[in-house]
Order: structure tokens, then C-alpha cells, then sequence
């Protein structure tokens, strides 16, 4: 067997290495029980708008949670960035929207929320899907944006755990990462000129 020598060891791990930061930047975002689908922005009606569709998959803990009454709660965020390289980036906005799902056991229906509006649904995987996408969402006004400045999004959609029950946050308090609990996904992406 013959040795290489030290350089081209660390040579043949950097390209190792930079084929699979390749790989995994091709994929789309995907973190515990999230897989973010679509995530991009759009110009309409003087505004910079966001759109997002996310594939929630909860763990047993949470839905047996669901199950028995327990109301969770998902939240979107997003903060538009504008690049500079003197400083930290400057914030021009930020948003977020929080849906609320919760099992009706009267009716057997599953009872989603955004905000004071509610809408009723059959299945878990109907409310979910609502619960994870959102299209025409206002981030910015056009005016805001200067056309010579980079901008990025920074965004996340993870599992609410704050809205939980009290009794139920002090049990995940101990827990780093919040176990089962810790259902979310972050992406970053560049805004388009």
C-alpha cells in the first residue's frame, strides 16, 4: 500500500468535502419533520412578496399531543436583508405569521387558525398543509429597496414550542434541543433584481 504524502491527503478530503457541501446545497432545506419545497419572492403591486410551501411530517409525540386536545402552534418568519460590507447587514423588514392547529373531539374535525380567521378540516394532513404554505405575502414595499444594494431573506418555519402549555414547556426546558418537539427548518436565500 503505498502512503500519500500529507498534502494531497488533505487535497483528496477538501475535494471530498466540497462534493458533498455541493450535494447537500442542490437539495432543498430539510430539518427535523420539515422539508421546505418552495421558497422564493416576488414583485407585485409595488410590494417585494414572499411564497413558501413546506412538507410537515410531526413526530409521535406530537401528534399524540394533538390527539388528546393539546393546540400546537406553527410560526413563519422572515427578515429581508440588505448586504453591506462595512457592518453587520441591515434589516429592512420583518414578518411573521403564526397558524394554530387543535383537535375538536366533539366533531372529530381538526381546527385551524391564522390570526382571528378559523377554518375546519377532516384530516391532520389537510389542516398541515394549509398550516404550511403561504403565497402573496407581503415582506417589503418596492420603494425600500434600492435597486443597486444586494438583498437576502433569511427565513424559518419551525414548531412554536413557547405557545405550548405551561406544564408541557417546563418538561421541554431540560431538553437542548427539544426532542420530538424540535420540528422546524431555516433557509437563506438571495432576492432576485
Amino acid at each position: 500500500m503505498q502512503t500519500l504524502p500529507v498534502s494531497q491527503h488533505f487535497l483528496q478530503g477538501l475535494l471530498a468535502l466540497l462534493a458533498c457541501g455541493c450535494l447537500l446545497a442542490a437539495a432543498p432545506a430539510r430539518a427535523q419533520g420539515v422539508e421546505l419545497a418552495t421558497l422564493q419572492t416576488a414583485r407585485a403591486d409595488g410590494a417585494l412578496n414572499l411564497e413558501f410551501a413546506a412538507r410537515v411530517t410531526l413526530p409521535k409525540a406530537v401528534e399524540d399531543a394533538l390527539q388528546r386536545g393539546v393546540p400546537i402552534y406553527f410560526l413563519a418568519e422572515a427578515q429581508l436583508l440588505r448586504d453591506r460590507w462595512y457592518w453587520r447587514d441591515e434589516r429592512v423588514a420583518r414578518i411573521s405569521r403564526s397558524w394554530r392547529v387543535a383537535y375538536q373531539p366533539l366533531t372529530g374535525a381538526w381546527r385551524l387558525s391564522l390570526g382571528g380567521l378559523a377554518q375546519t378540516y377532516h384530516t391532520l394532513t389537510e389542516a398541515l398543509t394549509t398550516a404550511s404554505r403561504s403565497a402573496g405575502w407581503k415582506l417589503a414595499d418596492l420603494s425600500q429597496l434600492d435597486p443597486d444594494k444586494d438583498y437576502r431573506v433569511q427565513f424559518s418555519y419551525r414548531l412554536d414550542t413557547t405557545q405550548l402549555p405551561g406544564p408541557m414547556q417546563f418538561g421541554l426546558g431540560s431538553l437542548g434541543d427539544k426532542g420530538d418537539w424540535a420540528v422546524g427548518v431555516s433557509q437563506t436565500i438571495r432576492v432576485e433584481p
